[in-house]
């Protein structure tokens, strides 16, 4: 919306403040400023002349008249024009040399085509008040010669541009933005809605609400004898250029004139071509309307129209019929004022791709009180300006809508902003913007009561707060401020008054809660393992295509390939939800090594999408209209492909980087096994590592990640076929766990451990076993044949050769003794370790080294 600041100081007493104070004060009360513009503040030495001789230069391409020019000095001007649409005699607006033109366009006296032009005589657009550039300015013939025309004509303005949001529709006029304004600035308000109309003499045309639900008030009046040759006054054209309209004739000017100034917007017929009673009814089947833009519309039913008895007129508040608009020989008009249902016009705009500044008004709501003040302002213009004359009937349909009353305790805006406001700042602010406050507590009101339109009261707030008598008031809210339905509302603008800077910057209160939950913590424990371990957390997108399983050499009858599918994927190569987290990372890697990144190694924690067997094709789609019953709710859940959540890891390139301090290692197998191990000592879990074969891991280098009986995982180095397919360095790893099932055994809070002050005691062995032999079995044969003084275990030498056999390792380990309540004697640690070492003989046929 744009908003003339000459216009609106015509019914607001602003004081002496600039465009940019104003819009800092509307700014404040919430309506948000777009722009500043001004007009004409560069522009001078422009006056009033008469023209009086002319010259035609003839031997040039076009025509050329040399004009003397009477301006109010000594002697007339001398000066050249292009233009031929003005005549001997006529009031001009010329140029002196040295004046300025808007955007600093200075004027000087120059030879051209061979005569001395001293000054310029404008057309519209060169003095910034329009488009029209056709032809020179004529301004009327009583025009005082050497006249100011920067005063005479009002060229010297600023235009506030304010976004308006569809809350606050009322902003889409003068009157609304004036209103802002008065209260802003705390000073009067002259409401240009406030007239005093005549008493009707039956009706202007018949007509008719067929449909109370598409219109609730509808206003007919007439004018006859209108010349449809008058032209728009220059202050009007003015006007409307600085809002942002383009004048058109003055039957159309007035109208769009009316509707900024007001917000009402209005329609003009030509009343020759009605037939019949005008009918304001939906859309029937088959019906179609050419509108304004010459476009035929086929109509909808739910579609609002203005009908007689030919059909269609216009389409209600959107856009005008052709067969009925205003032409060069109307003589008598039909002006209509209407209240449309907001989202009835909203759909229809939308619905047909027409979006006008009249639909934009009807569907963020319109003052209902509008159209009779309205029409009457119109067709007063157009007597006056067009010398017609007003018809003396009015026609008035109307269908009954009681205003919604909301009731509130006094301190409920205080409640909502956190600052006590007394009951007497709550009712002047809500008097300000219009609303009607009486003391106590309508029973209607607390009753929840609904009004025709369907608005519900705060009946119930008042009801919940159990507040009565003279804490309570109840609000009528202004025909002008349609958003205003609830306590919320009104808190709102009792807020946004006594200024938003007001307000204290307080953080809420944490509410009270158990914190995070065993699960989140693990996750959490995970990521900040792997982290601190050097793996770098990526989040893949959870989509994946058939050839990502292809990539992955996963058997035709794999779990993982049946996975659920998209109904509206992002890319047509990945429709299916994932069934595991490698694709995402596998191809992160890739992407990081085709940037000369080769030392890699990243992680991620996400959900898996594993469909049920038993899964339901389809799932059910409830409407919106209701709660989904119980029944639907679980056919919902039942056709949801199980959702665990996993971690999963790849590495290529140097785990332990190289540099001065020497040679790095690359990352191997046993990485991504280690990696795991991290993920199991967060929950508290130790993992037993066992040999397999599973896709997509090499066949001999695979190992599967049990806790107890469960599987969780597995973890290795890719197999090459799958390191070829996607484009990976040779002999990367890779390791992905089920973080669910490690949730489901969490042991809950752990007590911290003891501490024991008496001092460890230390025993090393080596066992020689068969090479084929995994270490974490005879890792687990120690530690269960140690006992309870057994403290910690690690293996620190790992050795094939000569001294051992052919067939055979040695493997050597540290084992840690500490008793909690004494020093242990040098017999129970070596019988501590004998137990172990025979523990290990009987499992995994070990022997010990040296024996």
């Amino acid at each position: 919306m744009r908003v003339p600041l000459s216009w609106l100081r015509e019914y607001v007493d602003l004081p002496a403040v600039t465009a940019h104070e104003v819009a800092d004060r509307l700014t404040a009360a919430g309506l948000k400023l777009e722009s500043i513009t001004s007009h004409g503040h560069d522009v001078k030495n422009v006056v009033v002349g008469e023209v009086l001789e002319i010259e035609e230069l003839t031997g040039f391409k076009k025509p050329i008249r040399h004009c003397k020019v009477e301006t109010g000095e000594a002697t007339p001007r001398e000066i050249v024009c292009g233009a031929s649409n003005f005549s001997v005699g006529d009031r001009v607006p010329v140029v002196l040399p040295g004046g300025v033109l808007p955007g600093g366009f200075e004027v000087g006296a120059r030879k051209t085509y061979g005569r001395m032009s001293e000054g310029m005589i404008c057309s519209e657009r060169e003095l910034g008040l329009g488009e029209d550039h056709g032809g020179i300015m004529v301004l009327p013939a009583d025009t005082p010669v050497g006249a100011d025309v920067v005063e005479l004509l009002g060229l010297r303005d600023d235009v506030i541009e304010l976004e308006i949001t569809p809350d606050i529709g009322y902003a889409l006029s003068i009157r609304g933005v004036a209103r802002e304004a008065a209260t802003a600035f705390g000073v009067s308000f002259r409401d240009p809605a406030d007239v005093e109309l005549p008493e009707a003499e039956g009706t202007a045309w018949p007509a008719s609400i067929g449909d109370p639900t598409a219109c609730d008030r509808f206003v007919l009046r007439e004018i006859t004898g209108f010349d449809p040759a008058a032209p728009s006054p220059l202050w009007m054209r003015v006007r409307l250029t600085r809002a942002g309209m383009r004048p058109v004739s003055l039957a159309v000017d007035v109208t769009n004139y009316v509707m900024l100034e007001l917000g009402q917007p209005l329609h003009a017929f030509d009343r020759a071509k009605l037939t019949g009673e005008i009918v304001v009814r939906r859309a029937r089947p088959g019906e179609r309307l050419e509108t304004l833009d010459h476009v035929v519309r086929d109509l909808d039913a739910d579609d609002i129209l203005i009908t007689d008895q030919a059909g269609p007129l216009s389409m209600a508040g959107t856009m005008g019929g052709l067969d009925s608009e205003i032409s060069d020989s109307t003589t008598d008009i039909v002006i209509e004022a209407a209240h449309f249902s907001a989202t009835g016009i909203s759909r229809e705009s939308r619905r047909h791709n027409l979006v006008s500044e009249a639909s934009k008004r009807f569907e963020r709501g319109v003052d209902r009180e509008l159209p009779l003040p309205a029409s009457w302002r119109a067709v007063q213009l157009l007597a006056e300006l067009g010398g017609g004359t007003p018809g003396r009937g009015v026609t008035h349909a109307e269908a009954e809508a009681e205003p919604p009353r909301i009731a509130i305790p006094a301190g409920y805006p205080g409640t909502v902003a956190g600052v006590p406001y007394t009951k007497e700042t709550v009712v002047r602010r809500l008097e300000q913007i219009g609303c009607v406050v009486t003391d106590g507590d309508d029973p209607a009101v607390r009753k929840g009561a609904v009004d025709p339109t369907g608005v519900v009261t705060g009946g119930e707030l008042a009801a919940k707060l159990a507040v009565t008598g003279p804490d309570m008031i109840t609000v009528t809210p202004p025909s002008w401020r349609p958003d205003l339905t609830d306590p919320n509302d009104l808190a709102e603008e009792v807020i946004r008054l006594e200024g938003y800077e007001h307000l204290p910057s307080v953080l809420p209160k944490a509410p009270a809660g158990a914190g995070l939950t065993e699960e989140q913590r693990l996750r959490r424990r995970v990521g900040r393992a792997l982290a601190a371990a050097g793996y770098v957390e990526v989040l893949a997108y959870p989509f994946i295509g058939e050839a990502d399983l292809d990539r992955l050499q996963l058997p035709a009858d794999d779990a993982r390939r049946r996975a659920a599918r998209l109904v509206n994927p992002l890319a047509d190569d990945e429709p299916l939800l994932r069934t595991t987290l490698l694709p995402g990372l596998l191809k992160t890697l890739a992407r990081n090594v085709g940037r000369s990144f080769t030392d890699v190694a990243l992680f991620e924690s996400g959900a898996v999408y594993r469909p049920r067997e038993d899964a339901p094709a389809v799932a059910p789609t409830p409407g919106v209209d209701r709660r989904p019953t119980e029944e639907e709710l679980a056919a919902i859940e039942a056709a949801l492909p199980e959702q665990p959540r996993r971690v999963a890891v790849v590495l290529a390139g140097e785990f332990d980087r190289s540099g001065w301090w020497g040679g790095g290692r690359q990352e191997c197998w046993a990485d991504a096994v280690q990696a795991a191990r991290l993920v199991a000592a967060e929950a508290g879990v130790e993992l037993s590592v066992v040999a397999d074969q599973h896709e997509p891991w090499h066949p001999g280098r695979c190992a599967a990640l049990y806790v107890g009986d469960t599987l969780v995982g597995h973890a290795g180095e890719l197999h090459p076929r799958v390191i070829e397919a996607y484009g990976l360095p040779a002999r990367a790893s890779a390791m992905e766990l089920e973080l669910s099932r490690l949730e489901a055994v969490l042991p809950g809070p752990v007590d911290a451990p003891r501490v024991s002050a008496y001092p460890v005691a230390t025993q090393d062995v080596a066992l020689i076993v068969p090479d084929f032999t995994p270490e974490a079995d005879v890792a687990a044969a120690l530690r269960d044949g140690a006992g309870e003084l057994l403290e910690s275990m690690r293996l620190f030498d790992v050795y094939t050769g000569e001294q051992v056999g052919e067939g055979h390792k040695s493997l050597a380990y540290t084992l840690r003794f500490r008793a909690p309540d004494r020093t242990l004697t040098v017999e129970e640690t070596t019988a501590a370790r004998d137990a172990a070492v025979a523990l290990a003989a009987d499992r995994v046929g070990a022997q010990l080294r040296g024996a």
